[in-house]
């Protein structure tokens, strides 16, 4: 069975309703990122941090996997897929995808703020309990915080992520600007003789010399055209 390895990132969700971060009417335009997405902005107003991410909370439960998800989802009748995803949300999974790695933590998790990857002190949230304030403690007394990597912090998955790039066949990237790292130095880790796809209707300035077919659509229309057109 070949294996498959996709890296997604906003544009992934965006056909989903979920708001972007980068670029004209993004969540950093609203809200700068270093408020919200900081261990420094986190120290200076926690309340503040802790109902951003109760707010994208409220966003991601009204919405639902769209058509782009399912076809990443239905890969694994055919291939050994893995999604290694910048996202936070949990729209693949929602899928049906069963081999997520989650570079920049979980919306519906929520951690300690002493040891933010202790699993032991971990919480995952529910859609009937899904908001923490202040004063929400993890179990070892600390203010519960956000399961997510802040710029500025180590991102702990990127070592799965590059262990999973082992034995690939074909790499596929959807809907991220490439901007972002370590996530988009992943691509230098993948076999020069391994087939790239880069899926995003927007232009996207790709990290490398190498060749990358790319295709110019959505995520659900640019799954459709990789399927029909380039993995049969």
């Amino acid at each position: 069975m070949k294996k498959i390895v996709i890296l997604t990132g906003a544009g992934m969700s965006a056909e989903s309703g979920i708001s972007v971060f980068r670029g004209s009417g993004g969540l950093w335009d609203e809200y700068p990122v270093e408020q919200v997405a900081t261990p420094e902005g986190y120290r200076a107003n926690p309340g503040l941090v802790l109902e951003f991410y109760n707010k994208r909370r409220r966003q991601l439960l009204e919405v639902a996997p769209n058509h782009g998800h399912e076809l990443v989802a239905a890969l694994e009748n055919d291939y050994d897929v893995t999604v290694v995803t910048q996202n936070v949300d949990d729209l693949h999974e929602r899928a049906g995808s069963s081999n997520v790695i989650h570079l920049h933590g979980e919306l519906m998790k929520v951690c300690s703020s002493r040891e933010p990857y202790n699993e032991n002190y971990v919480k995952i949230l529910t859609s009937d309990n899904a908001e923490i304030g202040l004063g929400d403690l993890a179990a070892d007394g600390s203010q519960l915080r956000p399961f997510i990597v802040w710029f500025g912090e180590a991102v702990p998955k990127m070592d799965d992520a590059v262990r999973s790039l082992s034995g690939v066949d074909v790499f596929v990237i959807i809907g991220t600007s490439l901007n972002v790292y370590p996530a988009a130095g992943l691509l230098d880790y993948v076999p020069r003789n391994v087939p790239v796809y880069l899926i995003d209707p927007n232009d996207v300035k790709v990290p490398s010399n190498r060749p990358v077919t790319v295709i110019r659509n959505g995520a659900s229309a640019g799954m459709e055209e990789l399927i029909t057109k380039y993995l049969k």
